[in-house]
């Protein structure tokens, strides 16, 4: 009975963990696409280390707020 409990605990774990990520890139995507300049190229192409910075930042910053909605 315990490994099923153990087992039920890593499912919702991984399944969470996609739900965030996929809600995680959808956001980048929705910042990408309303921000003025394109944030990929810039980063690839220009190396901006600004937007580097600040792509990073939001990521940071839109991944505790998952985990945070997630944990309770």
């Amino acid at each position: 009975m315990a490994d099923v409990l153990q087992l039920k605990y890593i499912v919702a774990s991984v399944v969470y963990s996609l739900i965030g990520i996929i809600i995680l890139v959808v956001s980048f995507y929705i910042i990408e696409k309303i921000t003025p300049e394109n944030t990929w190229k810039e980063l690839v192409q220009n190396k901006n280390v600004a937007i580097a910075i600040v792509a990073a930042a939001y990521i940071l910053a839109i991944a505790i707020i998952i985990s945070s909605a997630i944990h309770g």
